[in-house]
């Protein structure tokens, strides 16, 4: 085009922010002839206008993404970016969800006192520019970018998983930015009530998930009052008081989890779910992170899950050497039910997962269904649930035998048609692995019975039932020998019959070590239960669960007290755990 040519199109180009079609905008700046427009044209029509004649002209080859996104950001008085990785703040990205990013195709630059700019590739979408302001609560401006350079940027600004390696920051932190429960009280200034982004918070948070891992916890609860906020802790089962960050942090606190577990912050009044998960020490850990609205404000708690635990073996659960031995004689079972039942936190999932380690080869198929998948285990295939997408135990066991396994776990037994998909699975020749919630072990035959197995089938399909719970070990830095108060030495004159006098009992005086509780880490106590015989016989009639306690009794069967006072005896633990745990 000669220069009077584009003189002439410059001075003919319509005013900046008015309405004006692409084509025309391209064509006035040469990078199209009239001919090519009018294809573009055709060729939109013929698709029945389902693409943008932007989009048209790309894939015509006519023109690039970035010359149609160049005139557009000119006439809309916008200006034009090529991005790079230096024009990305990071802290700021998480302004905006994850979700919204993606689904927008918008991501945040950088924010200069009460504005942020971000990139669009839509510069006239004024109403993506209006919902911006809402979610960030500030104003906005923005640039145009293509869609590939945002998409690119999203991409290493965000990574697939919500990964966040804490290390360098919490070597950073200043003790004086936290406040721990048995030392004066510091106040933590400079910091926006709300400001989930504010690097302090960030900090804070960091060493609150850091302390947590190094403290051996389970879970972390962050838990606000009327006038303070309480952090604390629950290690070996019992729940302890780490910190009371300031009050006024509550909603930052909130805010700056909730990002890093992909939750909606502007939402406040619901219960939400997410997950984390942080790199320490190179060691990959998750969060399951739950919220909940209070009173006071959202009350977050965060599940630790440490894949490393993953490879704990039998041989490190607390089992007898007898029980053991029967124990891996089940697991290695060719078919039939295996199930492990306890409460919640009783450590169900360690034993089953110990299990299939033992019994992982290359020439087994090992499947689970979990909900969720607690650790990852290498060379087993492991599914996840999703009762929304309709992907339940029941519907994913069933599919699961269509994938030729070999050995299956299911999470959990929880209704009467994943009961009975994994009693017909044991009876053509696989050996199933679950859980259920019972007292002891005993009670899960009559919970079979009771969801709907018919008790034929549970005898020819079960193949023995272990009962655990999780008792407090004492700590061997400070353990020494106690003297029975005349409470306890009274409740032990009745022992459960089969359970030898102990003579000798030990606590823990409480050190640094353990914090002063005199326990440092848990052990298992169990009840093994392998009906045979005349009690396979009962089950196969629907025997009440009193008579079978009876005759698993009868059979040799301890109970879990019985275990439980074996680890006294032996010095691992103290009567008032056991007591605490068991009934009988």
């Amino acid at each position: 085009m000669s220069d009077l040519s584009s003189a002439s199109a410059v001075a003919s180009r319509p005013p900046a922010g008015k309405p004006v079609r692409v084509g025309d905008l391209l064509v006035l700046d040469g990078h199209i002839t009239e001919q090519q427009l009018e294809q573009a044209l055709a060729e939109q029509k013929n698709n029945g206008h389902n693409k943008l004649l932007g989009e048209v002209l790309v894939e015509l080859g006519f023109v690039t993404e970035e010359q149609v996104l160049a005139v557009l950001a000119e006439a809309a008085d916008v200006p034009f970016a090529r991005l790079s990785p230096n024009m990305v703040d990071t802290r700021v990205i998480e302004v905006l969800s994850r979700e919204f990013i993606e689904q927008n195709m918008v991501l945040p630059l950088f924010k200069v006192r009460d504005t942020l700019t971000i990139a669009v590739a839509e510069p006239n979408n004024v109403f993506l520019v209006d919902e911006v302001g809402q979610e960030a609560g500030c104003q906005v401006q923005i640039v145009a970018a293509t869609a590939g350079d945002i998409r690119e940027m999203i991409e290493s600004a965000l990574p697939d998983a919500n990964i966040f390696v804490i290390d360098q920051l919490v070597d950073n932190i200043d003790e004086d930015e936290v406040t721990l429960v048995d030392k004066p009280v510091t106040d933590l200034t400079n910091i926006e009530q709300a400001g989930g982004d504010e690097s302090p918070v960030i900090k804070l948070v960091n060493y609150i998930i850091f302390a947590a891992v190094q403290d051996g916890a389970s879970d972390i609860h962050i838990e606000p009052g009327d006038h303070d906020l309480r952090v604390r802790y629950r290690v070996d089962g019992r729940l302890f008081e780490k910190m009371h960050p300031p009050h006024a942090l509550t909603p930052a606190i909130a805010s700056r989890i909730k990002i890093m577990a992909g939750m909606d912050i502007s939402e406040r009044r619901i219960p939400q779910d997410g997950g984390i998960t942080v790199l320490l020490n190179k060691n990959a850990i998750d969060l399951r992170v739950s919220t909940m609205p209070g009173k006071w404000g959202e009350k977050v708690v965060m599940r630790i899950v440490d894949n490393s635990k993953a490879k704990t073996s039998l041989d490190e659960l607390g089992f007898t050497p007898e029980m053991l031995e029967h124990f891996r004689s089940l697991v290695a079972h060719p078919n039939g039910v295996v199930l492990v039942t306890g409460p919640t936190g009783s450590g169900k999932s360690t034993t089953l997962y110990a299990g299939l380690a033992e019994i992982n080869d290359d020439g087994v198929n090992i499947c689970t269904v979990e909900d969720p998948v607690e650790y990852n285990l290498a060379g087993i295939n492991q599914f996840q649930t999703n009762d929304r997408a309709g992907f339940t135990f029941a519907s994913a066991l069933r599919a699961l035998l269509r994938q030729d396994p070999d050995i299956v776990m299911v999470g959990e037994i929880r209704d009467q048609e994943t009961a009975k998909i994994a009693t017909q699975a044991a009876l053509t020749g696989h050996l199933v692995l679950s859980t259920l919630h019972t007292n002891d072990a005993p009670s899960a035959v009559t919970r079979l019975f009771n969801i709907g197995v018919e008790p034929y089938l549970v005898a020819a399909a079960l193949r023995g039932v272990l009962a655990q719970r999780l008792i407090r070990r004492i700590c061997e830095n400070c353990k020494e020998e106690k003297t029975l108060d005349d409470a306890l030495r009274k409740s032990l004159e009745n022992l459960p019959d089969g359970t030898s006098p102990i003579e000798t009992f030990h606590t823990g005086r409480g050190c640094s070590r353990c914090r002063n509780t005199g326990y440092a880490g848990r052990l298992g106590i169990y009840q093994l239960f392998e009906p045979t015989g005349d009690t396979l016989d009962a089950v196969s009639k629907g025997v009440g669960l009193q008579d079978l306690r009876r005759m698993a009794f009868e059979s040799g069967c301890k109970t879990l007290r019985q275990d439980g006072l074996e680890k006294v005896r032996a010095g691992l633990t103290t009567v008032e755990e056991v007591f605490k745990a068991t009934t009988m």
